[in-house]
């Protein structure tokens, strides 16, 4: 399925506390399983998921550096926590706390990965929403995306650094 041109509605979706979306993908990010509260909250039917490039829920103001950072980090064996904004397949968008690892063979080569996504907490958005907001604002100042990235990617870890951490550290701040 081809990625459809989405606007952003602007309009917040929320799930419940006690659920979990989960998801899984093969090594190129292409959905390989998506339960029932992945596909009830971004609106979609598995048909339009399975075999999909996971980035089909990516929110246009989520800053790409720190997709980098997620996927350097689970492409290097490691698991990941991070606070991602996503869309809806009507325009809406929801953050997750998600976490991501990487599923290895016996030979310890990656042979998928597998998310699984909370609702975070309001002050967790709060905190992290201007920052990707600035990331993101970064991006866009710059004519080339690639050189966008490098810079969002510099100022992350400007960011972090002034805090004295590591972006996972900064995560589990929040």
């Amino acid at each position: 399925m081809k990625r459809m041109e989405i606007v952003p509605s602007g309009r917040e979706r929320s799930f419940s506390q006690d659920e979990l979306i989960v998801s899984k993908t093969d090594p190129q990010g292409k959905i390989t399983y998506a339960n029932r509260v992945f596909l009830r909250v971004a609106g979609y039917d598995e048909r339009e998921l399975l075999g999909v490039q996971h980035n089909i829920i990516r929110h246009p103001e989520m800053p790409r550096c720190v997709f980098r950072f997620l996927w350097d980090t689970i492409g290097a064996k490691r698991e990941i926590f991070a606070y991602v904004l996503n869309l809806c397949k009507n325009g809406d968008h929801y953050w997750v706390f998600a976490h991501v690892t990487p599923s290895l063979n016996d030979a310890g080569e990656i042979i998928g990965y597998h998310s699984s996504r909370r609702v975070p907490e309001r002050r967790a958005i709060d905190a992290i929403a201007p920052v990707y907001k600035s990331l993101h604002a970064e991006e866009r100042k710059h004519s080339s995306p690639r050189q966008g990235l490098e810079a969002s990617t510099g100022m992350l870890l400007d960011y972090l650094g002034q805090r004295g951490g590591d972006y996972e550290q900064f995560v589990f701040s929040l």
